[in-house]
């Protein structure tokens, strides 16, 4: 992989808490750059200007740290565009402040406890979408059966793929004989049909804010596509230092 797409990868892997999709995906990533020397500029684009300044913040930073860990990387800039908060937040990333430092009195909760609660949606979602991918798939199945099933009984797909990757990032096993169908302690269910009721509420809410913010960017930025500069040499006043 080039330098470039090193740093595209890198980035892919930073989600919005509240979509709980890639922001390379979202089209939030408005341009890279790649300096020779290692020293790498991004600027990001959300769908409004009054998009929570905490979901701004979480996603700018983990960009940016996301793009410190690689091992070729020097200076790493990050600037959100076009929100009510970019001076205070893009300050605070150069300044490296974090998110109690950047917004002082007005950063009332931790950042963690937000990340966490996003997390657990993510699970709840990747969750209802295997259990009701598997009761599609076999007719035979109830929705009070689905308490039972285990991670070894969900089909080698993206979908199983996804729910381990969300299970491993809030401490949940993810064994064979694990239950799918369990809270973000691991707790099964006692009310199956219910339990998967509100799951489906979460999953589909997170769906709906997907598209409606896809819907506002595509309104906001019109045909301005995100866009990846291979090199520095598109933008000469970065430079950074050699």
């Amino acid at each position: 992989m080039t330098r470039h797409e090193e740093a595209f990868a890198a980035l892919s892997g930073v989600v919005d808490p509240e979509l709980d999709e890639p922001i390379t995906e979202l089209g939030f990533v408005r341009s890279l750059v790649v300096a020779p020397a290692g020293n790498v500029k991004v600027h990001l684009r959300l769908p409004t200007s009054f998009c929570s300044p905490n979901f701004a913040y979480l996603m700018a930073s983990d960009a940016k740290d996301a793009l410190v860990a690689l091992d070729w990387t020097r200076q790493v800039v990050v600037e959100l565009d076009d929100h009510h908060d970019s001076a205070i937040i893009n300050a605070g990333l150069a300044a490296d402040a974090g998110y109690r430092g950047t917004f002082a009195h007005e950063a009332d909760e931790s950042l963690d406890e937000l990340r966490e609660t996003f997390k657990r949606k993510a699970h709840t979602a990747a969750m209802e979408r295997c259990l009701t991918a598997l009761l599609r798939a076999d007719g035979s199945r109830s929705e009070a059966s689905l308490g039972s099933v285990t991670v070894s009984e969900l089909p080698d797909d993206e979908l199983t793929a996804a729910l381990v990757r969300r299970r491993t990032a809030i401490g949940l096993p993810t064994g064979d004989a694990d239950l799918v169908l369990v809270d973000h302690l691991g707790r099964p269910y006692d009310d199956v049909p219910m339990a998967l009721r509100r799951a489906r509420s979460t999953r589909i809410s997170i769906d709906g804010n997907a598209h409606f913010c896809r819907g506002l960017l595509a309104t906001r930025y019109g045909d301005e596509p995100a866009t990846f500069f291979p090199t520095a040499a598109l933008l000469p006043n970065y430079q950074g230092a050699h």
